[in-house]
């Protein structure tokens, strides 16, 4: 199959090191103890980030102090910044979800869904919908323009497809340390304790009054 030319990318985060997490002896149970040291919660992140592979190559970087974007340049080899201390729009109209999944969402879902195209409650102009299908690139967008991505869980997959540890939480402190929100649609992504390398959880992320917005409907 030939590739479809979507931009993707990579997603990274780096936890403070535990002493506990030492290669030495039994290799068995140094991988035990560096996989539990491995499973902390987002809020523990030291520095996260992303490559984005498109038209051009971006990386997006926070380690804990502003958001920074930069951007390769093929004529020296090298990364420059671009996007100095990047800041998510607080709204944007614009909404990230597939919603090929609608019927299998539950009914909070599909009523906030539902919300976001009634002309009466938006001055007339609905949400506009934008999906990719990837999550860095619909991330990045919504990081630069405003608006909310999310993958719910469904009737098929309970929390969703997307990892904790390794896309939610980075991508989570990133939206926050930009001036965003990252959450379940119950409770803040930063706050969950992996139980799991693997563990799967919704995510709702982008700007911090869309998510809130989305999290209403859990509350009402």
């Amino acid at each position: 199959m030939r590739p479809a030319g979507i931009s993707v990318g990579s997603i990274f985060g780096i936890y403070e090191p535990s002493e506990t997490c030492v290669v030495d002896g039994d290799l068995d149970q140094s991988l035990e103890a560096c996989i539990t040291n491995v499973c902390q919660p987002g809020k523990n992140l030291l520095v996260a980030g992303y490559c984005l592979y498109s038209s051009c190559h971006t990386m997006v970087l926070t380690i804990g102090d502003g958001v920074y974007g930069f951007t390769l340049d093929p004529y020296v080899g090298e990364f420059v910044l671009t996007h100095n201390r990047i800041q998510v729009p607080e709204v944007g109209k614009i909404y990230s979800f597939n919603e090929g999944n609608y019927a299998m969402w539950d009914e909070p879902t599909r009523k906030y869904m539902d919300s976001l195209k009634e002309p009466s409650k938006w001055g007339g102009k609905p949400y506009s919908a934008r999906y990719i299908g990837s999550l860095v690139g619909d991330f990045h967008r919504t990081l630069l323009y405003g608006g909310i991505y999310g993958y719910p869980g469904d009737a098929k997959n309970k929390n969703g497809k997307l990892r904790l540890l390794y896309e939610c939480a980075p991508m989570s402190f990133i939206a926050e340390q930009a001036g965003g929100m990252g959450s379940t649609g119950k409770e803040r992504v930063l706050d969950i304790q992996p139980t799991e390398v693997h563990q799967r959880v919704p995510l709702m992320i982008g700007s911090k009054k869309e998510v809130e917005y989305y999290e209403s409907f859990y509350k009402n």
